[in-house]
């Protein structure tokens, strides 16, 4: 009922939203009178907005075409290198480029696509590296007869998908991640394997939520499993390939994270509607382009979401050295000879300080100087990333701890 509910909402603000956009072209335009008046403006200036808010979305394109290396530009193209059931291994391949250091991003799997990290990459591109990263899927379009994937199958196309790159590989771990990667990468080197990468960087991670616990932490501590279970879980309606699938909806978390912060999200908003008045299209374009992406939501699986819940946020079974990877413990003491990095932001609402450094104190058997901790001053979540901060501030101390572990 819950996810048919929404999808009759949805289609209602489809329809609204075009009548709204179709207003507003109609108010702006140089040839109706009414765009020279007081009101005319204002009223197609909301209109506007309203019509961006409540528009559909579907899956955003990265749309890199190209990178400047030196002063010189090369053509990039997507290629997928791996494609599984519930993911895919891009690859942003630099035509003619000189070859660089070869980078995973790991894009989190929480309800957002991973074109959420297209600044994430786009630095990294800039800064010389080979980049691929992981392209999950939407879990309503993956038919029920591709089977149920968990935490223990999300660490399994990790160690896949570094298998598919080939040794020496840079993770970079952003939030949610940050806990299979380092499963993957202390199961891998407990086995040896021969594909074991180079560095593992943790970016706002729920190593161990038990330190600093914010909002996001504490909802999760505060009910029973059974309430996420009975409460957030739905069923795929008929409308998509993956119907019958159990799935913790997008929309969902989406609405979870604008609650969150709902006055700054009101004023963004506010200020986009300002801009649009006074005819500053540059600025209401930014707020468009951040919030087309920050809206643009996809479903995880249920047995995944409600593990995750259960290992990471209730149990804290990675700290406690209970996490097990299907019958094999995770042991990040394992970790002898990959680089880790931990970074965190000040003002981080989502992973509190401490909770990714954490990972640094498990891995006790890797020497000193293959540690690295890095807390980025007055910046949130968002801004480890992505934004000024992460290009000018955050990726150069990524890409010195890159070059200072790399085994090339």
């Amino acid at each position: 009922m819950l996810y048919n509910a929404y999808e009759l909402q949805r289609c209602w603000f489809a329809g609204a939203s075009a009548w709204a956009e179709a207003s507003a072209e109609w108010l702006n335009n140089p040839s109706n009178p009414l765009s020279y008046s007081a009101m005319g403006p204002v009223v197609g200036s909301a209109l506007e907005v309203f019509a961006h808010a409540a528009a559909p979305r579907g899956k955003p394109k990265f749309g890199f075409t190209h990178v400047t290396l030196d002063g010189r530009d090369y053509p990039v193209e997507e290629e997928i290198i791996l494609r599984k059931p519930f993911g895919q291994l891009k690859h942003f391949r630099r035509i003619g480029a000189p070859e660089g250091a070869k980078v995973l991003i790991i894009a989190p799997m929480s309800g957002h696509f991973a074109t959420l990290l297209r600044g994430t990459a786009q630095r990294m591109l800039a800064g010389g590296h080979d980049v691929y990263i992981t392209d999950w899927r939407d879990a309503k379009n993956v038919p029920l007869e591709e089977g149920d994937f968990d935490l223990d199958d999300y660490i399994d196309y990790l160690i896949d998908f570094v298998q598919a790159i080939g040794p020496g590989a840079n993770l970079i771990a952003v939030c949610q991640p940050s806990v299979p990667a380092l499963a993957a990468v202390a199961l891998m080197s407990a086995a040896k394997h021969p594909a074991l990468p180079a560095t593992l960087t943790m970016m706002g991670g729920p190593i161990d939520t038990r330190c600093a616990p914010t909002a996001v932490n504490e909802l999760a501590t505060s009910r029973p499993h059974t309430w996420f279970e009975q409460n957030v879980i739905a069923t795929v309606p008929y409308l998509y390939p993956g119907a019958g699938r159990r799935v913790y909806p997008g929309f969902l978390q989406l609405a979870g994270f604008m609650t969150m912060n709902l006055g700054n999200h009101l004023m963004s908003h506010w200020e986009m509607f300002k801009h649009l008045v006074k005819g500053d299209g540059d600025s209401a374009e930014a707020s468009k382009n951040f919030y087309e992406e920050y809206r643009s939501v996809c479903d995880m699986t249920a047995e995944f979401y409600l593990q995750t819940i259960s290992t990471v946020f209730q149990d804290h079974l990675l700290p406690r050295g209970l996490m097990r990877h299907r019958d094999t413990i995770v042991d990040p003491a394992a970790i002898t000879d990959v680089g880790l990095m931990a970074v965190e932001g000040e003002r981080d609402d989502i992973s509190g300080i401490g909770q990714t450094r954490a990972a640094l104190d498990l891995a006790a058997k890797l020497p000193a100087q293959k540690k690295q901790y890095y807390l980025a001053r007055g910046v949130g979540h968002y801004g480890i990333f992505n934004g000024r901060r992460w290009r000018e501030q955050i990726a150069p101390e990524v890409e010195k701890f890159i070059r200072a572990n790399s085994r090339a």
